[in-house]
Parts: structure tokens; sequence; C-alpha cells
């Protein structure tokens, strides 16, 4: 009897000593990589949301930014990085003509170089093309599987995401093997205002070694062009006011009647998929607001007898 007592108390203390390590382990080893993107020399604000979502996962991350170029402006975009956040312990820099355009492919490849050398506990990019692009490749090149479109962080392995097109929550955990790759929801995560006293020095920039880096992949995909539009209207993925629009407008000259009404309210343009479909707008302005196709088309009929003057 007593050694049946004993052996029950010798059970108790090793399961218990085998978890204390997994739970001190999550709380002392979080890191967490941010693929940001740049623009111009400056970071953008979506990777700055990222590094937000990253301060929710543990009040002791140690956060890593990884951008990648070449020329001129990715060296003014570290610099821009590594002094506009006091969250950011370091910024990874990776130059080379390899990764002037923002491919999927030898993105994919860069994160599993510098996932094998960081070790990192958790992977965060914004859910914009770019990063809805590369990181499931990424997922796929480290075998891991990611967590897409989050909107709050619980913990460093709970998560909650929308699921049937934003009429339901889920809370994910995650239970695979490090890392943790996670695209979040930029709206979700807004950056506070940081007061020029609060920021702390610079953080360091470091050049990420490429010389193991594989070109197999860089056949894989090419860069075409880049269209853009010059407007001072605040980009669609951060935007606080969308202005969105659907096949009730009828043709793309009417849907600039919509970007007229965003460039008032200080807002962004979306768009249906009908009216994307349709070809009044690019694909990049599609929003999920299908009720949106049901407004009377009566609407371009009052925009012109009323239009909004300065």
């Amino acid at each position: 009897m007593a050694s049946l007592m004993i052996l029950k108390s010798l059970k108790k203390q090793r399961s218990f000593s085998s978890l204390s390590p997994i739970t001190s382990s999550i709380s002392r080893f979080v890191s967490t990589l941010i693929l940001g993107e740049h623009e111009g020399g400056q970071l953008k604000q979506s990777s700055l949301c990222a590094v937000a979502a990253a301060g929710a996962i543990s009040a002791d991350n140690s956060i890593s930014l990884l951008l990648a170029g070449s020329g001129p402006s990715l060296q003014q975009a570290a610099s821009h990085a590594a002094s506009i956040h006091p969250s950011i312990s370091q910024v990874l820099v990776a130059d080379s003509d390899k990764l002037s355009h923002p491919l999927a492919e030898p993105w994919a490849e860069l994160v599993r170089l510098v996932q094998q050398k960081g070790r990192y506990s958790h992977i965060i990019a914004a859910s914009s093309s770019f990063g809805k692009n590369t990181l499931p490749r990424a997922a796929a090149l480290l075998d891991v599987s990611p967590i897409t479109d989050v909107i709050e962080i619980s913990g460093p392995q709970l998560f909650v995401r929308p699921i049937y097109a934003g009429n339901a929550l889920s809370t994910v955990r995650y239970t695979g093997v490090d890392p943790c790759l996670l695209t979040i929801r930029s709206t979700s995560f807004p950056v506070p205002h940081i007061s020029s006293d609060s920021k702390s020095d610079a953080a360091p920039v470091s050049q990420v070694d490429l010389s193991t880096f594989s070109e197999d992949i860089l056949d894989k995909s090419r860069y075409l062009k880049l269209t853009s539009q010059d407007t001072e209207r605040p980009d669609l993925g951060s935007a606080r006011i969308v202005v969105t629009g659907g096949r009730g407008l009828k043709s793309a000259e009417n849907f600039k009647l919509m970007e007229k009404l965003a460039e008032k309210l200080g807002a962004a343009v979306g768009a249906t998929r009908a009216a994307v479909d349709a070809g009044f707008v690019p694909n990049e302005l599609q929003v999920a607001l299908p009720t949106i196709d049901y407004v009377s088309p009566q609407f371009i009929s009052w925009f012109k007898l009323f239009p909004i003057t300065p």
C-alpha cells in the first residue's frame, strides 16, 4: 500500500515537471519575425500594424523586422524601420537584385533561410496581397500550417479569425511546431501614437547572409510591371472609412463618382466582386461586401443632380 502511494506521488511530480518547461519556454523564448513591406524608403503602415500584433503575443517578445530589396530605397527603409517603433529589436536587411520585386517564390525562400538561423517562434505578415501570397509558400517550405486573417491575439498559441465571410469568429489554438505563421488584419491592430520622447535608440540593422540562398526558385516566376494610382486617399487595407460600390453603378465611368465621394470623406475606395468581374475597377479594390450590389442605380442620377462641391 505504501509503495502504491509512493508511485502515485512520483507520477504527479513527473507530470508536473514535464509541463512546467513547456509553459516556461513559451513565455521565455517568444521571438517574432515580421515580414516588412516598404515603399519609397518608408515602412508601410501595415507592417507597423504587424509589429503591434507581435506585441500582443507576449510582453517579452523579441521582434525582428525583415526587409528585402536593393538600392538606396532599401537602406532608407531600413533606417526608417530601425527608429520608427521602440518594440523593434533589430532590422534584418536582405540586399540583392534577386529580391528587387516582392515575388512570392524568392521571398518564401528568404523566410526559410532566415528562420533556419533565427529559430523564431512566430512569423507575422499583414493580410495584404504580399502577405497572402508569400506566407503560405513559406509555410509549405517550413512544413507548418499558417493561420490567416487573425483579428485578435489572446496568447502565444491562441488566435481569433473570422469565418463564413465574417459572420462568425473562430478561436484557433496552434498546436504545431515552431514557427507559428500568421497573417493579421491590419485594421484590427492599430498602431498607438508614439511620441518622440518615448522612442528609444535606433534598433541595430544587420545584413542577411545570402551566400546559401537557393536560385532554383528564381525561374518559377518573373516580374512584369507594377500598376498603381497616384492618389492621396488612404490605403484600402488600413483605412478607417471605406466607400464601396457594386454592379448598381453600371459602368467604370459611373464608379468615378465613388472616388469623388471618397476624396471628400478622406476614405478609401472599395468594390464588390461583381464590380471587379465587370471590369469597373482593378481587383485590388475588392472587399467582402456583397450586399452593396443591390444599391439602387438611381444613386447615380441623385449624385449627378446633387454633386459634392468644395
